[in-house]
């Protein structure tokens, strides 16, 4: 009889914990699903507090007024955002719009190529035939590739659509970082004790190490991108070239995954000195390539004490996050796959120790 007791309050005991579990479970689920929308907002928003924290002390021990200086530093980033934006857009939609029209009417007209294209590598002679015969009848020509002409605009404009986007969403992150900034007494604590609870001993070891992660990337890899893609919107805008935010876009994503963003500027060059030959020309040659060679300066003055990722962790992480979340996933991707890589080393790191201590004793 006791046996047949014992068993009924396992079995009691089994399905509480069970239907505790499942609420426990949808619990969560739910959450999970309330909180997804916001979910990488929130998280690039830790990213930047985490990232422009070091500034926000410096100016602080500068000019003190902690609060001030966030709300100031907040509102100069939004407007910087939203103003070249504002004005871009509307030119590259009136442009395109424009082409599609003029298209539509055969009214183009296209300068006749100089000499100097006949000399390009590979696609030189090709290329001067097919810019002949464009100025000469541009309906014509361009007959057989209408459609993918079409289409291509209206891609460019979706794209540059979900760009307005992603620079919405920069917006809300950047508020969000703004408020865990003024509050991060707070959020520093609450990061400390959830580490400690997750990696007991090595709590306080992960916490400073993540980080430092962190900064590495987001000053070393994405503050380098956004300062190259700054400074060449700035160039390809002042020569007049079209779509000029589309390019430094390129330029942005070419340098988050480490490669060279005169892939870019190049082509980009022999385009303006195809339409002459002048001063301008040669000053936004050596301008665009400064730029484009700026990141070898620009990342050990913006890594400082971060901790080395290897290029391919930075390259996965990035274009796997565009895939997953879109643009920002371009940057939250890479941040949080070079986390998950310190992560993996210090499990590793924390691993050896532990055998090295075993076999000392």
């Amino acid at each position: 009889m006791d046996k047949v007791t014992q068993r009924k309050e396992q079995v009691s005991l089994a399905i509480e914990i069970a239907i505790k579990l499942s609420i426990i479970a949808l619990v969560v689920y739910l959450s999970y699903l309330i909180a997804k929308p916001f979910m990488t907002i929130v998280a690039w928003g830790i990213i930047i507090a985490v990232g422009i924290d070091p500034l926000v002390n410096t100016l602080v021990k500068r000019f003190g007024h902690r609060k001030k200086i966030i709300i100031g530093l907040t509102i100069a980033v939004i407007a910087a955002l939203i103003l070249p934006t504002y004005s871009l857009s509307g030119k590259t939609i009136a442009t395109s719009q424009q082409i599609i029209h003029s298209m539509k009417d055969g009214n183009i007209t296209i300068p006749p190529p100089t000499e100097k294209v006949k000399e390009w590598p590979i696609i030189g002679k090709k290329t001067y035939i097919l810019w002949e015969n464009a100025s000469h009848n541009l309906k014509k020509t361009l007959a057989p590739f209408s459609d993918d002409i079409k289409a291509g605009i209206k891609s460019v404009l979706s794209s540059l659509g979900g760009l307005i986007g992603t620079i919405f969403m920069f917006i809300a992150s950047m508020i969000i970082a703004a408020f865990f900034l003024i509050g991060k007494e707070g959020a520093v604590h609450f990061y400390k004790n959830l580490s400690r609870r997750l990696m007991g001993e090595k709590g306080d070891d992960w916490a400073k190490l993540s980080t430092l992660t962190v900064r590495s990337v987001v000053n070393g890899v994405l503050g380098v991108a956004i300062i190259q893609a700054i400074f060449a919107l700035i160039g390809i805008t002042l020569m007049g070239i079209p779509l000029a935010i589309v390019w430094a876009v390129i330029i942005m994503f070419l340098t988050i995954i480490q490669l060279p963003a005169l892939i870019v500027i190049a082509p980009m060059i022999a385009y303006v000195f195809s339409q002459g030959s002048g001063t301008a020309e040669v000053v936004f040659a050596v301008y665009m390539v400064l730029v484009g060679a700026s990141d070898g300066v620009l990342k050990p003055m913006l890594m400082g004490r971060g901790v080395d990722v290897p290029m391919l962790v930075i390259l996965i992480g990035a274009i796997g996050g565009m895939m997953l979340m879109g643009m920002i996933g371009l940057f939250v991707g890479a941040v949080i796959f070079a986390l998950a890589y310190t992560l993996f080393g210090f499990w590793m790191n924390e691993v050896t120790l532990e055998d090295v201590t075993s076999k000392t004793e």
